[in-house]
């Protein structure tokens, strides 16, 4: 461990000594708390974008226009500027045309990305970084008493269309698209949708369906598998022809009497409800191995809640490796419903090649939660070729994040509550938190109410936000103001901030809202100058 902070005396320290065996990066990583954003430039003239996050590799800044019809893309770039005089290392003001946001990124173009009747949905990105993709989303206006279809679930608004777009980075060239119409998607904070290496996963909270997409190396959206209805790829053929049989035969005896009986498929449940289904019974059915005690065990947990188990619908989906989903099952209130704690919800454990449910929970069960508090990082499901999604804290990587989630379970007045907001946040949402090595609690500490590796705004505080040394817990490395000056006419209003982190840089955005629904008042980029 490094015993100054002093960076040429750490330099020389790495050269002449070797890091003990898979910790060279940790202990690179260290270096950032000397290289820290140590300077901020207030209310810096920038355009008039709905800035939206930095990619997982930092190499472009997605924005949006503020009409959500374009795509502006910018190339972060390093301060620099020219100084005339004697004393410029000293010299605390910078030149005008340095606090100007272009100071700072490049743009490299814009694109139409919704059509006339479309809006982009400002809330959502995914970013494949093996191939500098990026994913994108538009659609028209919400549907609210959208009219019943054959397939479609009743207390879901629709969206006339919904539209996937896969972009390369690198030029803004469009290399695929994937439309949805008439349904819903909730791609707010890519709720909806996760990205897993090649593979995508999109829900459809109207049709109950997960659509399983891959993205080729050439640029295409290539529809894999849709699991809902039909599980296998010949379920659909093997229904209809089994159908048209009992049709036939039907025919024969009715003498052709027959011909307005509706659809066998319609009374089916669907064939992921199906597989649920048999699980449920057959862990309640091995529970008990007594004939008379087994036949009562049903008729409680089975039976008597048969109508609430078919009445589950998807509202949530993630990878958790490349052949298993976790997916949320609950009503359709929980999908509506901000507050989804106290609602009752369910997870599944898929398998999509055996189409088979290996693992059922309730929301409040203590052995999902062990796993979760165990193995976190196994839910990020982060693919395996980014490098810098792999050194988010968690729970299970970090002691001083475990030590604070089970001090929050001890200061909980009820641990089944507890257990319920915790996992309330499964699946988790993909790309949400920043890589950032300022948000790595073994090198920094800060106050989570105040700012945190999940990107969302907040609301604001009159002081400063401090990141204390974790290695010397006295010693305050650096700290973000979000305004110059504190206490003044405005200082009673509400207002909300939200920060932006490059994923390596020391280099970080942060915004002042009014309110949650209007444009930033402010936009200050802090960094180590």
């Amino acid at each position: 461990m490094f015993k100054t902070n002093n960076v040429a005396s750490r330099i020389f320290e790495r050269q002449i000594r070797t890091p003990a065996p898979g910790t060279s990066v940790h202990s690179a990583r260290r270096f950032y708390e000397n290289l820290v954003p140590s300077f901020t430039i207030y209310d810096v003239e920038c355009p008039d974008h709905s800035f939206f996050k930095f990619t997982d590799d930092g190499q472009y800044f997605v924005c949006f226009s503020r009409n959500r019809q374009d795509l502006i893309v910018y190339r972060p770039t390093w301060l620099s500027f020219s100084c005339k005089g004697e004393d410029c290392d000293n010299n605390q003001e910078l030149p005008p045309q340095a606090k100007r946001f272009e100071s700072f990124f490049t743009q490299l173009y814009v694109k139409r990305l919704a059509s006339c009747n479309e809006l982009i949905c400002k809330d959502f990105f995914l970013y494949m970084e093996s191939n500098q993709y990026g994913i994108f989303a538009t659609s028209t206006a919400q549907i609210q008493d959208a009219r019943g279809t054959d397939g479609a679930i009743l207390g879901v608004p629709s969206f006339e269309k919904i539209t996937i777009h896969l972009f390369r980075l690198e030029d803004g060239f469009k290399l695929d698209e994937k439309v949805f119409h008439n349904d819903c998607v909730n791609l707010t904070h890519n709720m909806g949708a996760f990205l897993y290496d090649d593979l995508l996963a999109v829900v459809s909270l109207r049709y109950q369906t997960i659509h399983i997409l891959q993205i080729r190396d050439s640029g295409n959206l290539v529809d894999v598998r849709a699991i809902g209805a039909y599980c296998r790829e010949d379920d659909e053929l093997f229904l209809n022809s089994s159908s048209q049989l009992a049709g036939n035969r039907g025919d024969l005896v009715d003498n052709g009497t027959n011909h307005d009986q509706p659809n066998s498929n319609n009374s089916f449940l669907s064939g992921i409800k199906q597989r649920l289904l048999s699980f449920i019974f057959r862990e309640i059915w091995s529970e008990e191995t007594d004939q008379t005690q087994r036949v009562q065990c049903l008729k409680k947990k089975f039976y008597f809640h048969f109508q609430d188990y078919v009445d589950l619908v998807i509202l949530k989906v993630q990878f958790l490796d490349r052949h298993h989903l976790l997916i949320k099952f609950g009503s359709v209130d929980v999908g509506a419903s901000r507050n989804t704690d106290q609602l009752p919800a369910f997870f599944a454990v898929y398998n999509m090649e055996t189409t088979e449910i290996v693992a059922f929970y309730q929301n409040a069960a203590d052995e999902l939660y062990l796993l979760f508090e165990r193995f976190c990082d196994h839910f990020h499901a982060t693919s395996i070729n980014s490098m810098y999604m792999n050194f988010i804290s968690s729970h299970s990587n970090n002691i001083h994040a475990l030590e604070q989630l089970k001090s929050m379970k001890n200061k909980a007045t009820s641990v089944s509550q507890f257990v319920k907001k915790m996992l309330s946040s499964l699946p988790l949402n993909c790309q949400s938190t920043s890589p950032s090595p300022y948000f790595d609690q073994s090198l920094f500490r800060f106050d989570e109410k105040l700012i945190s590796a999940t990107d969302r705004p907040r609301q604001s505080t009159d002081h400063p936000i401090r990141f204390i040394s974790r290695r010397q817990p006295n010693i305050l490395k650096f700290k973000i103001k979000t305004g110059p000056e504190f206490g003044g006419a405005d200082g009673r209003s509400k207002k909300y901030s939200h920060f932006l982190f490059h994923p390596a840089w020391p280099l970080a955005l942060s915004f002042i809202q009014p309110s949650l629904f209007l444009p930033p008042s402010a936009v200050n980029i802090h960094f180590r100058r």
